[in-house]
């Protein structure tokens, strides 16, 4: 799991005749190893904030070989020029003009300077809009940084909202009382999990999908208070309140390679 407060960074290594682009996220509360994750947004690194560059590329560089392997899995492709990519877009720059998903929807950025002495991007949602305030003075990586922290942090809000309400809304239909305690986390592998205290956690980019996805994500965990695994009980337990459930499973794997947070 990367964490929320880790600063991204971008490299890439080769192998063969292939390169393999991959993310850093760097933790002073990570203090020894270094993690690779690969998944349908690509590769990422979690390393100590210690470590350099050089050691991160070595330790993917002797990885490399099974980093393509998971990223076949998880859908990567290998491009024509020999670059491995997944279907994750290009990073955002935030700028005006670019788009980002909310609820399913592709929203419009509409980047401005902030005025009366604010010194953090402010991000508002304004009619189908996203209306991102921005210090002048931040410049260059520090504010693409800055302004998707901010971005996140708008997300995380409303997750906080939708998500407790979503789960209200279907826990009832499986009859699991009470209502369970709901927290939101940034996962990069999963989109929920169910703990043994019967606490769910959910990824906040959850609201990027659509509202029928979302609800998918809600039922599995809810089903997980009654049933841990993935057995046949489970699963006719989460078709009992939704019929078309592994349709949905299956959207809401092609939907998560796309994500661009």
């Amino acid at each position: 799991m990367v964490t929320a407060g880790s600063v991204a960074e971008r490299d890439s290594v080769r192998f063969g005749a292939t390169t393999i682009e991959y993310e850093i996220r760097r933790s002073p509360r990570r203090h020894k190893t270094v993690q690779i994750t690969v998944d349908g947004g690509g590769v990422q690194v979690a390393a100590p904030s210690a470590t350099s560059g050089a050691e991160v590329r070595a330790i993917v560089t002797k990885r490399a070989a099974w980093i393509l392997a998971r990223l076949a899995e998880a859908g990567g492709a290998v491009g024509a020029a020999g670059s491995v990519s997944s279907l994750a877009p290009t990073p955002r720059r935030f700028v005006s003009g670019e788009t980002l998903p909310y609820l399913g929807r592709n929203v419009r950025l509409i980047v401005e300077p902030s005025v009366g002495g604010v010194r953090s991007p402010e991000v508002r949602f304004d009619h189908w809009r996203f209306r991102i305030a921005v210090p002048q003075f931040l410049e260059g990586d520090e504010r693409r940084e800055r302004v998707r922290r901010a971005v996140v942090g708008w997300y995380r809000g409303r997750a906080g909202e939708r998500l407790p309400a979503c789960v209200g809304r279907w826990q009832p239909r499986l009859g699991r009382s009470p209502i369970p305690r709901v927290l939101i986390r940034d996962q990069r592998q999963r989109w929920g999990s169910c703990a043994p205290d019967g606490t769910l956690r959910f990824n906040w980019r959850a609201v990027m999908l659509e509202p029928a996805l979302i609800d998918y994500i809600v039922v599995h965990e809810l089903a997980h208070l009654a049933v841990r695994s993935h057995s046949p009980e489970f699963w006719r337990i989460v078709a009992a309140v939704m019929p078309d459930a592994q349709h949905r499973r299956r959207r809401l794997r092609e939907a998560g390679r796309s994500l661009p947070l």
